[in-house]
């Protein structure tokens, strides 16, 4: 045996991103993603955008509320800013319109349905200066029947070069909703602008941004936001999603142990913690700016 296919055996042995899974769990796997995944829209006035995104459920008091994760520039036509006067000094409000979330529904494999509700912002951060992340409540309580499982193992959150995963995404907006692709993690620690992504080559296409790319037991390690290509996509892994998550005080999102707030304490919660200086007019940034970083989004438009 050569040194070579010894660190094989070695790592399929002891790695703990190395499964060995059976038909029916890659099934039942395969039926989890279907479950958590859907289709972000967001219509504002002038634009709609399509995209992705990941259910949870938490429950509150006696209720099930679901969450869903996705990335800020999905929904980032749906920004408003405002002027209030406050003890006599003008300040800006951000609001955001409503999200549209349509949930497919899948059964025995194939299509039967798909449900559509609204759901409001609860966090956002921007994607030109940002960590590119949002946060969302449905109205409707009750609606998700599953919660996305998050890798949480605090020694393991850098995600091995090589190791297998899976994507659900609405590729192509709604008309690709829930479509499943796989790949490996290509590189770790991209640095575009002055945020860290991890690579994927999972395939991917306008409309996947927001979505998951999971571990083939199911567990979310990060979220597809930009790509350059079928196979060379970027993803917002596990790990900055949690330190987002911390500074904002909404582990809650995404580690189930957390205690929950309630109701009037999430609403209570700034949308935006640090204003950006330059969202107020985009037309501020250069047209050549913009679509710098814009050809490197993967959401789908339409005028």
């Amino acid at each position: 045996m050569n040194k070579i296919t010894l660190t094989l055996l070695t790592l399929s042995l002891f790695s703990p991103f190395c499964f060995s899974i059976t038909p029916k769990e890659r099934k039942d796997v395969s039926e989890h993603l279907q479950d958590i995944s859907v289709t972000i829209r967001a219509e504002s006035e002038y634009s709609k955008s399509e995209g992705s995104g990941v259910l949870i459920n938490r429950v509150i008091g006696k209720e099930k509320v679901t969450f869903v994760w996705t990335c800020g520039h999905v929904i980032s036509n749906l920004r408003k800013v405002r002027a209030v006067i406050t003890k006599g000094s003008p300040q800006k409000v951000v609001e955001f319109d409503d999200v549209k979330i349509i949930k497919e529904l899948v059964e025995g494999g194939r299509r039967v349905g798909e449900i559509k509700m609204d759901a409001t912002v609860i966090k956002f951060s921007d994607y030109s200066n940002g960590e590119d992340l949002a946060l969302l409540m449905v109205r409707a309580r009750d609606y998700g029947k599953d919660s996305t499982k998050f890798h949480l193992n605090k020694k393991e959150l850098i995600i091995p070069i090589g190791t297998p995963l899976f994507h659900v995404g609405s590729l192509l907006g709604q008309m690709g909703a829930n479509s499943m692709t796989s790949g490996i993690i290509s590189q770790v620690g991209r640095i575009h602008g002055k945020v860290e992504f991890d690579q994927t080559t999972v395939a991917a296409f306008p409309g996947s941004s927001g979505g998951g790319v999971f571990l083939e037991n199911g567990e979310y390690v990060g979220m597809i936001a930009r790509g350059a290509g079928e196979s060379f996509n970027l993803m917002i892994p596990i790990r900055r999603m949690l330190k987002w998550a911390k500074k904002h005080k909404i582990m809650w999102a995404i580690d189930p142990s957390e205690k929950m707030p309630s109701l009037e304490e999430i609403y209570k919660l700034p949308i935006e913690n640090t204003p950006s200086e330059d969202k107020d007019d985009e037309g501020k940034r250069s047209f050549e700016e913009f679509m710098s970083e814009a050809k490197f989004l993967i959401k789908t438009e339409y005028k």
